[in-house]
C-alpha cells in the first residue's frame, strides 16, 4: 500500500487525505485533525521512514524559514515531495496575468516566497494556490452569517480554487516532474461577483456597496484587497493534465450549496 504523509491536516489537507484514501492510499498526518503531533519527533520520523510521498501544508512562521524543513528536512531525502504554497508570492500585478515564470517575493508574502523557494530547491511539486473555498468555507457561509461585504474597488480581480480541485491537482502531480504549479480556476473576477452569486443562490439581497474604509474589515481581510492579479493555470493543465472540475465560482458555489457544509466532502468524489 502506498503511503502519503501530510504535514498539517487542516481544511485543504483533509480534502487531500480523503481523496488519496479513496484511491487506496494509507495516509498519516500531523495537524489539528491528524494522526500524530508535529512535536512527536520519534513517531513522526518512524512514519516518514515508511512513506514514499510527503506533502506539507504548514505555512512559514516564527523564526523558522519553514517549520517542516527545519525539524524534519534530513528525513525527506529520496521521497516525492509536495508543498501547498500561495499565489501571494507573486505580489500585486495590477490585475495582470501571472504564470509560474513570474518573479516572486515582491509582495506581502515574503516569508511564504522564501519557503516556496526552499521546497523548490528540494525538488518538490509546489502548488501555488489563490483564495481557497469549498463546502463549509465559501461566500455562501459568509452571506448566511450576515458577514459578507461588497467593496467598491472597480477593477479589483482575484483568482480562487475549490478545495476539491486542489486535491485533484495533487493527485495529478504524483507522476509529474518537480516544479511550481498554479492551481486556479478559469475565471478570475471581482469578489463582489461571487458574493452576488451566493446571494442569488440563497435568495438574499446583496449587501450594500461600501468603500474599503467603511467596511471595517479585519486586518487580514483588508490585506486581501491590497493585491490584484489574475492567475494563469495553463502549466498545470498542460503538464499535469489537470482541469478544474469547478472551472468558475458558479459551479463551485452550487457544489457548496448542495454538499455537506461541515466538511469538504466533495474531495473524495470520483471525477467524471
Amino acid at each position: 500500500m502506498r503511503r502519503l504523509f501530510i504535514f498539517g491536516l487542516g481544511y485543504s489537507g483533509t480534502c487531500i487525505a480523503e481523496a488519496f484514501a479513496a484511491r487506496g492510499w494509507d495516509v498519516v498526518s500531523t495537524g489539528r485533525d491528524g494522526t500524530l503531533s508535529f512535536d512527536d519527533i520519534g513517531n513522526v520520523r518512524a512514519a516518514l521512514a515508511d512513506a514514499d510521498h510527503v506533502l506539507s501544508s504548514v505555512p512559514p512562521g516564527g523564526v523558522a524559514l519553514d517549520p517542516v524543513i527545519e525539524r524534519y528536512g534530513d528525513a525527506l531525502g529520496g521521497k516525492w515531495l509536495g508543498y501547498l504554497s500561495s499565489t501571494g508570492v507573486y505580489g500585486d500585478t495590477g490585475g495582470a496575468w501571472v504564470d509560474e515564470s513570474a518573479p516572486v517575493g515582491g509582495g506581502r508574502r515574503a516569508a511564504r516566497a522564501e519557503a516556496d523557494g526552499a521546497w523548490l530547491a528540494r525538488q518538490a511539486r509546489v502548488f501555488r494556490l489563490p483564495g481557497i473555498y469549498g463546502p463549509g468555507r465559501s461566500a455562501l457561509d459568509r452571506v448566511g452569517a450576515g458577514k459578507a461585504h461588497r467593496i467598491d474597488l472597480p477593477g479589483q480581480v482575484f483568482s480562487r480554487i475549490h478545495v476539491a480541485d486542489i486535491a485533484a491537482g495533487v493527485l495529478a502531480a504524483i507522476d509529474a516532474p518537480a516544479g511550481a504549479y498554479n492551481l486556479a480556476d478559469d475565471l478570475p473576477c471581482h469578489q463582489n461577483a461571487v458574493i452576488e452569486e451566493a446571494c442569488r443562490l440563497l435568495d438574499r439581497a446583496p449587501p450594500p456597496l461600501q468603500a474599503l474604509d467603511e467596511a471595517r474589515l479585519s486586518a487580514p481581510a483588508r490585506a486581501f484587497y491590497a493585491e490584484n492579479r489574475r492567475v494563469a493555470n495553463g502549466k498545470a493543465k498542460r503538464v499535469l493534465r489537470w482541469t478544474p472540475q469547478f472551472a468558475t465560482y458558479r459551479e463551485g458555489l452550487v457544489d457548496c450549496l448542495h454538499g455537506d457544509r461541515g466538511a469538504p466532502t466533495s474531495c473524495a468524489k470520483e471525477r467524471p
